[in-house]
């Protein structure tokens, strides 16, 4: 990376400690960086998301901060996890509060602020909901998991989960179904670029309002993301459109678990959009105070 390129802070989303979570690269000054150059950025930090506030950082009434979202191999329309991460950058370099982000989707109402030790970025997604998965396309997205339609819990019908971006929702029938993922990378590489699938969210009920999840990202270059905050904003629309999430409810989901990077993603519904919350830890490179 070049000595003057602007510096990526990295921050691991939805996690307690820098072990957890997802890590995300944060860079608040890149209002004069190309596409390309955020791109080689985005690719050189390598994370499953980094992102670029690329106009003035302000707190006013109806002021927004343009922002923009690249994965290793691509610009992504809304990314959650690092859209957290940049709630508690602007926390912690400009002041706890609420701010507003321009993305390509609209924009989205960030606030920070500071619990203890601790640093949390909530996120008011854009518009959640859910549309149909049709026959074909569910059992293409089967065969590339390796899954069958025995391992769904029939009580959950697949769809696409909406909120911001698109993501395929299947409910495996237990958890060990979930803990089992070797997917066929390529195959699900092109069928989530081919219909617009940022990620797959594979969940499983673990208790009263807990769920666990898993989220294969290869649409970015990505095998799994540890946690995923557009894909839970995208879940509450789908467990609102089925009955099973009222406005005002929340749920809990735990993810990143079999990677190692535990991390806990807190999900309002709310009455066209999501709350979605968590912690940010900054992750320390070595040599860094």
């Amino acid at each position: 990376m070049d000595d003057d390129a602007p510096r990526a802070e990295r921050f691991a989303a939805f996690g307690d400690d820098a072990d957890g979570g997802n890590p995300a690269g944060v860079v608040l000054d890149a209002a004069g960086l190309t596409a390309g150059r955020m791109q080689q950025l985005a690719a050189a930090v390598g994370y499953s998301e980094t992102a670029f506030v690329t106009g003035p950082i302000r707190r006013a009434a109806r002021s927004v901060i343009p922002i923009r979202y690249f994965a290793p191999e691509g610009e992504v329309d809304f990314c959650g996890h690092a859209t957290i991460a940049t709630a508690v950058a602007l926390c912690e370099s400009v002041g706890e509060g609420s701010y507003t982000l321009g993305t390509r989707v609209g924009p989205v109402a960030v606030t920070g602020h500071r619990e203890g030790a601790r640093t949390v970025g909530s996120l008011r997604s854009p518009a959640v909901g859910c549309l149909p998965l049709e026959r074909e396309l569910l059992e293409a997205l089967l065969d590339a998991l390796r899954w069958h339609q025995d391992d769904l819990d029939p009580s959950y019908p697949p769809a696409i989960g909406v909120g911001g971006n698109r993501h395929p929702v299947l409910v495996a029938r237990d958890l060990r179904r979930l803990e089992r993922l070797d997917y066929d990378f390529p195959t699900l590489q092109r069928l989530s670029r081919e219909h617009g699938w940022i990620t797959v969210q594979l969940v499983t009920p673990a208790g009263p309002g807990q769920w666990r999840a898993r989220n294969p990202f290869p649409w970015g270059g990505v095998v799994e993301d540890p946690a995923t905050g557009a894909a839970a904003a995208a879940f509450a629309g789908y467990l609102r459109h089925h009955g099973r999430l009222e406005v005002g409810d929340g749920i809990v989901i735990r993810q990143g678990v079999e990677l190692g990077r535990p991390g806990t993603i807190a999900v309002q519904l709310l009455e066209d959009a999501a709350l979605v919350s968590g912690t940010a830890t900054r992750i320390r490179r070595h040599g860094e105070a």
